[in-house]
C-alpha cells in the first residue's frame, strides 16, 4: 500500500524542482506508486541494528559513492569499480578497528542534488540549475535544463539496475575476501605511497591464511552485507515510494533502506524533516558548521524522541580547520540527553575551494585532517567515532588534490569528470582507508598523518 498524504504536505518544502507540467508529474507520481519496492522493510529494520552497534561503538560505518549519479554512469563497469572500492576499504578498516564495517553505499538514488542557485548564467545565457538527472540534464540548453518530471521514473529505474547489480557482486562471488585483499595487496605494490602501508597489508595477509589454514571459512567470507543510501531531496519521488509496511503496519520508505536529511533542508518545522518523522528507516542529518547544540536536541526530539539506537545518525561536515572546535559542543549536548545517535564523519563538503580556473576541489590533506580531527574529539570526550561518509568513485579521475599519487590542480583538467562536486578517486580512497585504520590503531589522534 502506498502512502499519498501526510502532514510533510502542510510544510515549505526547500530546493524542490519548478515543474512546468502539472498533469506530467501527476501521471510520473501515479506510475512510481505502482512500482514495486526497491528494498524492503525487513533490509530496513537490519540496518537500523547494524546501526544501533555503531552508536553503541561497537561497530564502524563505511558510507560512500558518487556526488550526484548519472544516468549515463548507471553500467556495470562504473558500479563494479565503486563496490569495489568501497569493499577494499572495509577490509582494512575491519581489521583495523577490530569492530565490523557497516557497509552503505551512496548509490542506486543519489540522482538529485540541492543547489545554492535556482539559475546559472553562462556567455550572458541564464537558464535553470542542474539539479541533478532525476530533475533535468547536465547540458547547458534550454530543453536540457528544463526540469522534466519523467526523469523520476528514468532514477527509479537506473536505481533498481544498480541495486541488482549489486547484490548480484555482494553474493556472488566477487565481494569474496581473499579476493578484495588480492586488490589492496595489488594497490599497496603499485601505489607510490605504497610502502606506508606494508605492514598493514602484511598483517591482514597472515591473518587471512592463519583463518584458512586452521579450516575457518565461514559464509561471511564470500559474501558482505551491502546496503544503499541517498538525499531524501525530492519529495515528490520519495512520497510515492513511501509504503506500509504489511508486517507492522508502519510506513518505510521503500527507494533505500538509509535516507538523508541535507543540511540546507534540515529546518526542524520543514516538509524533509515532517516527512523523514514519519518512516520507519534509518534516518541520518547532515550537521554543517553553523549547526548549534539547540538545532541538534530538536532534532533528536523529532526524528529519534523514543531514543532508539540505530534510528538516528547524525553526519557532521564542519571542515578541517572548525571541527575540533564546532563539534564537542554538538556531541556533548547530544551526550548529556542521553541520545544514543551514531556520529559520523563527511570530511568532504567542508573543504571545498575553487581553483583559479574556476574548478571546485578538495586537497587529499584538508580531507584526512577532517577525519584526524573528528577521531580527536571523539577520544577526548570519551565517544565513539562512528563512521566516515565519503564521495568517491572507482575511476581513475583527478578531481581532488594530493594522497599517494600527487594529483596536482595542474592536473584537474586531465579527467574532471563529476556531474557536481569533486570526489576522491580510487588511489585516494583507498589511501583514506589505511591511513583512517592508523588512526584507530593509535588510540587517539594528534595530528593527521604525514602524506607528503
Amino acid at each position: 500500500m502506498t502512502v499519498s498524504q501526510g502532514s510533510d504536505r502542510c510544510a515549505p518544502a526547500l530546493q524542490q524542482p519548478d515543474w512546468p507540467d502539472p498533469d506530467r508529474l501527476g501521471a510520473a507520481v501515479a506510475r512510481l506508486e505502482s512500482l514495486p519496492p526497491l528494498v524492503f522493510a525487513g533490509e530496513c529494520d537490519q540496518l537500523r541494528e547494524r546501526l544501533a552497534a555503531v552508536a553503541r561503538g561497537e561497530a564502524f560505518l563505511l558510507q560512500g559513492g558518487d556526488c550526484a549519479e548519472t544516468f549515463a554512469g548507471t553500467t556495470a563497469e562504473s558500479v563494479r569499480g565503486k563496490l569495489r572500492t568501497l569493499l577494499q576499504m572495509a577490509v582494512v578498516l575491519t581489521y583495523a578497528a577490530s569492530v565490523p564495517v557497516v557497509k552503505v553505499g551512496r548509490m542506486a538514488g543519489q540522482f538529485a542534488k540541492p543547489r545554492s542557485a535556482a539559475t546559472e548564467i553562462r556567455g550572458g545565457v541564464e537558464l535553470p540549475v542542474y539539479r541533478g538527472d532525476a530533475v533535468n540534464g547536465l547540458e547547458f540548453t534550454a530543453a536540457a535544463r528544463n526540469p522534466d518530471p519523467g526523469r523520476l521514473l528514468d532514477a527509479y529505474h537506473c536505481s533498481a539496475v544498480t541495486l541488482n547489480l549489486c547484490r548480484a557482486f555482494a553474493g556472488g562471488g566477487y565481494a569474496d575476501l581473499r579476493q578484495v585483499h588480492a586488490w589492496n595487496q595489488d594497490f599497496v605494490a603499485r601505489s607510490p605511497a605504497g610502502q606506508r602501508y606494508e605492514r598493514l597489508a602484511g598483517e591482514i595477509d597472515r591473518a587471512i591464511a592463519f583463518m584458512h589454514a586452521c579450516g575457518a571459512d565461514p559464509d561471511e567470507f564470500h559474501a558482505v552485507e551491502l546496503y544503499s543510501s541517498h538525499e531524501a531531496l525530492l519529495l515528490d519521488y520519495e512520497r510515492p515510494l513511501t509504503r506500509i509496511d504489511s508486517r507492522t503496519g508502519l510506513d518505510y520508505d521503500v527507494s533505500a533502506h538509509l535516507l538523508w536529511i541535507g543540511e540546507r533542508t534540515r529546518a526542524i518545522d520543514g516538509a524533509h524533516i515532517e516527512f523523514a518523522r514519519q518512516i520507519r528507516n534509518p534516518i541520518a542529518v547532515k550537521l554543517g558548521p553553523r549547526t548549534t547544540p539547540a538545532e541538534v536536541l530538536a532534532l533528536i526530539d523529532a526524528l529519534d524522541p523514543h531514543r532508539e539506537p540505530g534510528r538516528l545518525t547524525l553526519i557532521t561536515r564542519m571542515g578541517a580547520d572548525r571541527v575540533r572546535d564546532l563539534l564537542p559542543p554538538l556531541v556533548e549536548k547530544s551526550a548529556a540527553d542521553g541520545a544514543q545517535v551514531a556520529w559520523v564523519c563527511d570530511p568532504m563538503h567542508g573543504n571545498t575551494f575553487e581553483t583559479p580556473g574556476g574548478q571546485k576541489t578538495r586537497r587529499f590533506d584538508d580531507v584526512l585532517a577532517e577525519v584526524a580531527g573528528f577521531f580527536e574529539v571523539h577520544r577526548a570526550l570519551g565517544t565513539h567515532p562512528g563512521g566516515i561518509h565519503i564521495e568517491f568513485t572507482g575511476d581513475d579521475v583527478t578531481e581532488c588534490v594530493g594522497g599517494g599519487q600527487n594529483v596536482a590542480e595542474s592536473d584537474l583538467p586531465q579527467r574532471y569528470e563529476t556531474a557536481c562536486d569533486p570526489r576522491l578517486n580510487r588511489g585516494q580512497s583507498l589511501d583514506l582507508a589505511f591511513l583512517v585504520a592508523g588512526m584507530y590503531r593509535q588510540h587517539g589522534v594528534n595530528e593527521a598523518p604525514d602524506v607528503s
